[in-house]
């Protein structure tokens, strides 16, 4: 047994990343957790369910949200992380999603919001002044890279979608499970 232990430690040692791998589990994030945080939204618009350090100094984290109807006329607002990418899977509903192009009257989000601190890291907001549209609803995949603004001009009724926020900088916080469902 104890030639077992010194093994052990003389791998991690010497071979911290394959010690590492070969301890490795994966992370569940299920359905009833989804569902546990997702009624707890009440007048927000995000909510993170966990955050995972998955190596290689990269966080991936997983959020849900939902956005009520919005009719926008004129200027169509957007949001832009700098760091995170954000994959979004639509659940349920749909609208118009814009990404890309130039935003004016930017302002960034304090760096110690919520927003900033457990969310999406550092980001700012702006008004769009260009981009793409595209429809999107439920089924759809949507892969928006750090650095481009994105934002709804349109909600006919309300939009529900996982966010899968792949954090490279590790500017979320490891290990974050909300607290709605820690065991």
């Amino acid at each position: 047994m104890l030639n077992r232990v010194l093994g052990m430690v003389t791998m991690v040692t010497m071979f911290p990343a394959v010690a590492l791998a070969q301890s490795s589990v994966a992370t569940d994030v299920t359905r009833a957790e989804i569902d546990a945080v997702y009624e707890t939204l009440g007048g927000s618009i995000d909510k993170q369910i966990k955050v995972v350090d998955v190596g290689k100094s990269t966080n991936v984290a997983v959020g849900i949200l939902e956005r009520g109807a919005l009719e926008t006329e004129g200027q169509v607002g957007a949001i832009v992380h700098h760091d995170v990418t954000e994959v979004y899977y639509i659940l349920e509903g749909g609208g118009t999603l814009v990404t890309g192009g130039p935003l004016e009257d930017t302002a960034e989000f304090p760096s110690d919001s919520v927003a900033v601190t457990e969310l999406i890291g550092p980001s700012g907001r702006g008004t769009f002044q260009g981009g793409v549209s595209r429809e999107v609803s439920a089924g759809d995949v949507v892969v928006i890279p750090g650095g481009v603004p994105h934002g709804f001009s349109r909600i006919p009724d309300r939009i529900k979608y996982l966010s899968i926020r792949v954090d490279p900088d590790q500017v979320l916080p490891a290990g974050y499970v909300n607290p709605v469902i820690e065991k």
